[in-house]
């Protein structure tokens, strides 16, 4: 009579019955090594949080035990937590890395070799825990070696010295109001006027597209004397940008504007003696030279 039966171990999860298994520790074993603890890289820890309960039970010889159907619904139940290291430049993502040494070795040798751009930036490194190691993989490819890392983080650091170069007191001068021939500069004596120059002229056609150097509000738009037809954008800290002898003024007072966004047309009004922008950094009501921080 025992000769039909045999003895084999029914698992269940929360209570529902998912099959059967011959081996309950060979079992175990296998979800141990490969799921609670598989060996995988950047992998902290693995959450279950219901597990398997086994009970020996008597089964017809002819019913089959289905182990590879109960791993993997435990398998893809299973919440997998990812370590990695962020390095982060001036507190945006740079790179990422696999263990703490290679954060340290990456950092360590970029200052090295970089002092001179990495004295005023800020490197940090944090230890981030995610579930969604594919996406992280998808924006930011996970360095392979310290190399890869390195130029990378030199990619950032470089990005973040060129904002710096073109920030003043917190405005970043990130777009050229407009693209031409610069044909007087800051503090140029010249015959036409009596005094150095307090800006820069960039030479440019008729109705060239002017745009916003920085974020800001304008607060002037109209006619002012020499300079003709004026915008007059104010950004923080004290900080504004003229933008002078325009054919036409787009922007209106209380605007909103972005870097980049268009406020009017290269012309020639005012005090002038062809198509051009006058292009003026003030902080404060002085001005300040504009190539300090824009057409370098």
């Amino acid at each position: 009579m025992l000769l039909k039966y045999k003895t084999v171990y029914k698992v269940t999860i929360s209570g529902e019955e998912i099959g059967y298994v011959s081996n309950k520790y060979k079992f175990e074993k296998l979800v141990n090594e490969q799921i609670i603890n598989k060996n995988e890289e950047n992998v902290a820890y693995v959450d279950i949080f219901e597990m398997p309960k086994y009970q020996l039970v008597l089964a017809n010889n002819s019913e089959e035990t289905n182990e590879e159907e109960i791993f993997n619904k435990i398998n893809a139940e299973a919440i997998t937590t990812y370590r990695l290291y962020e390095i982060a430049v001036e507190g945006s993502t740079a790179v990422y890395v696999n263990s703490i040494e290679e954060a340290e070795e990456t950092v360590a040798s970029i200052k090295n070799d970089y002092k001179a751009k990495t004295d005023e930036i800020d490197i940090s490194v944090k230890e981030i825990y995610t579930q969604d190691i594919n996406g992280i993989n998808e924006t930011i490819q996970v360095a392979s070696t310290v190399e890869t890392a390195e130029v990378e983080l030199l990619d950032a650091v470089n990005n973040q010295e060129k904002i710096k170069s073109a920030t003043l007191d917190g405005v970043y001068f990130g777009v050229k109001p407009v693209s031409g021939t610069i044909t007087s500069r800051f503090g140029a004596n010249e015959s036409i006027r009596d005094h150095t120059h307090k800006g820069m002229d960039i030479a440019a056609p008729y109705g060239t597209k002017i745009v916003a150097a920085a974020d800001g509000e304008v607060t002037y738009s109209g006619w002012m004397g020499g300079y003709g037809n004026l915008i007059i954008i104010s950004h923080e800290n004290g900080i504004q940008t003229y933008y002078g002898h325009c054919s036409k003024l787009i922007a209106k007072v209380g605007a909103e504007v972005k870097a980049g966004d268009e406020i009017a047309k290269v012309g020639s009004t005012g005090f002038s003696t062809g198509n051009h922008l006058h292009f003026e950094i003030r902080k404060n009501g002085s001005q300040i030279n504009p190539q300090k921080y824009l057409y370098k």
